[in-house]
């Protein structure tokens, strides 16, 4: 990762928000963001380290596209081992993706961009606006002393055990895709369905290069709620094969099994590992707009730390680290008088940061959620809903 090393940079101060946003997920009472109005009450604390910041005399007002720091944002917190950036940011900010916006870099530091365990983080003011800095860089040292630690030692943007599961390859694959892939005939052995180390006989196989692929089940059929445009399959991981002999059919090993191996599985291509828990948090654009498609493992009511499909991708300008928040939509009630149902207003529900990009979706973490979230509720970037 670059080093930003004695710069304040955007790329710099956002890489330092891509490590902090995730961190606090198992310190302290979570608070759930709420967007504007501004003027709306700020959610009360349990932190005991928690002042009140009408004691450190913060400037009289700021703009909209300032960070508005928490009236109960504490003076000084130590990051714990498990804190996420993204709970880290909420201990502080009404709106924790602009943690880029208060974060002072140390130049004294290998990567200013990370935050690690036992790190002191201090609320300052500075010039009438809000920074936290790290403890010691009010110390002043006769030399220049550079604290190096390895990257994986940071904390994430977001809880990667809630994740962990979903990204053993989940995809979406097109319709001309599944056409043409291979897929399990049957096993070696008289069963139904086998597990890591069996083997299987392979129809449509290529006879090339590539010998080692993922074996998949198809899932659900992903289609825009207001278009009606289709959007791509979802592909479930099942296994990693290893081709062994070519032929009509082929011969394959089970490499590693996720779910038990059934025949009309497909083979894909294994695709690179892209994934990184080191991204940057930031508010997708106003204008971005679309809905929850899908929910991993197919839940009905989405809480905290779920994964959710969104019907956006790469090709509407979603982009990895974009937060986007979920409003409850197509609520109905039913007139006392008439009988009719009524449409009733999109209520905000919480927010989600994307993870993972493909072209015509993207697969986003529920990081927060005031209120429960369902299927075909909206998303919007974060100003949109202002």
């Amino acid at each position: 990762m670059p080093d930003y090393t004695g710069s304040r940079t955007l790329p710099g101060i956002a890489a330092v928000a891509l490590s902090c946003l995730a961190a606090c997920a198992q310190t302290g009472e979570r608070r759930e963001y709420v967007p504007p109005p501004a003027s709306a009450a700020p959610a009360v604390s349990t932190a005991p380290t928690a002042t009140p910041m009408a004691e450190q005399a913060p400037p009289v007002a700021r703009p909209r596209d300032v960070a508005q720091v928490r009236e109960d944002a504490p003076l000084r917190y130590v990051v714990q081992p498990g804190d996420t950036l993204w709970d880290v940011s909420k201990r502080f900010l009404l709106e924790p993706w602009q943690w880029p916006e208060i974060w002072y870099v140390n130049d004294q530091v290998a990567n200013p961009h990370l935050i690690y365990p036992g790190d002191v983080l201090t609320l300052i003011w500075r010039d009438g606006r809000p920074m936290v800095a790290r403890e010691d860089l009010d110390v002043e040292y006769l030399s220049p002393r550079v604290r190096e630690l390895p990257l994986e030692a940071a904390i994430p943007t977001i809880p990667l055990e809630a994740i962990r599961d979903f990204l053993r390859r989940a995809r979406v694959v097109s319709a001309e895709d599944l056409r043409t892939a291979p897929y399990v005939l049957g096993f070696a052995d008289p069963r139904l369905v086998v597990g890591a180390g069996s083997e299987v006989y392979v129809r449509n196989m290529p006879a090339d290069e590539t010998y080692q692929y993922d074996a998949v089940r198809i899932g659900e059929r992903y289609v825009d709620p207001d278009s009606g445009e289709f959007l791509g399959w979802e592909a479930i991981p099942v296994a990693d094969m290893e081709v062994r002999r070519y032929g009509e059919p082929a011969t394959a090993m089970v490499a590693r099994s996720y779910r038990e191996t059934r025949a009309g599985d497909r083979l894909l291509e294994p695709e690179p590992d892209a994934f990184t828990a080191n991204f940057y948090p930031r508010p997708a654009d106003a204008g971005l707009a679309g809905r929850i498609i899908s929910v991993f493992d197919g839940v009905s009511q989405i809480g905290q730390y779920q994964v959710v499909t969104l019907s956006r991708g790469a090709v509407d300008g979603v982009e990895v680290g974009h937060v986007l928040n979920v409003f409850q939509s197509g609520r109905r009630t039913r007139d006392p008088y008439s009988g009719v149902h009524v449409p009733l207003p999109e209520v905000f529900a919480g927010t989600v940061m994307v993870f993972k990009l493909e072209e015509r979706v993207s697969f986003a973490l529920v990081v927060d959620a005031e209120r429960e979230i369902h299927l075909y509720d909206r998303v919007r970037g974060p100003q949109a809903g202002g």
